[in-house]
């Protein structure tokens, strides 16, 4: 869980709406390179980190070890610290994203991705941290939800690449 000193943003404001709130995890894993995996989404154009939501009360390492297995294949080792948190408010739903660092522990090869990632066009890719945040920077996503999350993990990548 974060720490007072945790980085921290807001994205989007409150409306006078009903919102479903929804709590997620955000991964920075790297592999034995020193490289991180990054996830390009075709439909959308644009480029996030492994991560998705937590399922009840699921712990946040073990939905972000879930998670990464789903979207890369890989097995991880997630790190206790929250390098991160974001809060978006967009459309009806009010999210809370926390990002955790993970060192790769396998890379099994066997994605389980959802039908909507599939269609989606989910792909991920490893990379240098400085790369990856300059590819995130510089996408240019066509949808609202894809210029969301661009803001989203740009700030967490930013947090790691000094």
């Amino acid at each position: 869980m974060p720490s007072s000193a945790t980085a921290r943003k807001v994205i989007g404001s409150k409306q006078d709406r009903e919102y479903v709130e929804r709590t997620a995890v955000r991964l920075i894993i790297y592999n034995g390179r020193g490289e991180i995996v990054i996830l390009s989404v075709a439909k959308g154009s644009y480029l996030k980190l492994p991560g998705g939501g937590i399922e009840g009360e699921e712990d946040h390492t073990v939905a972000a070890e879930r998670e990464a297995m789903e979207e890369t294949g890989c097995r991880v080792s997630v790190g206790n610290e929250c390098i991160g948190v974001c809060e978006e408010w967009r459309n009806d739903l009010h999210q809370l994203s926390y990002c955790y660092r993970a060192r790769l522990i396998e890379d099994t090869g066997a994605v389980h991705l959802t039908e909507e990632e599939l269609g989606d066009g989910l792909q991920h890719q490893w990379c240098a941290p400085e790369a990856a945040l300059s590819k995130m920077r510089g996408s240019t996503p066509t949808t609202q939800l894809g210029q969301f999350i661009k803001e989203r993990d740009s700030f967490f990548l930013e947090h790691v690449v000094v």
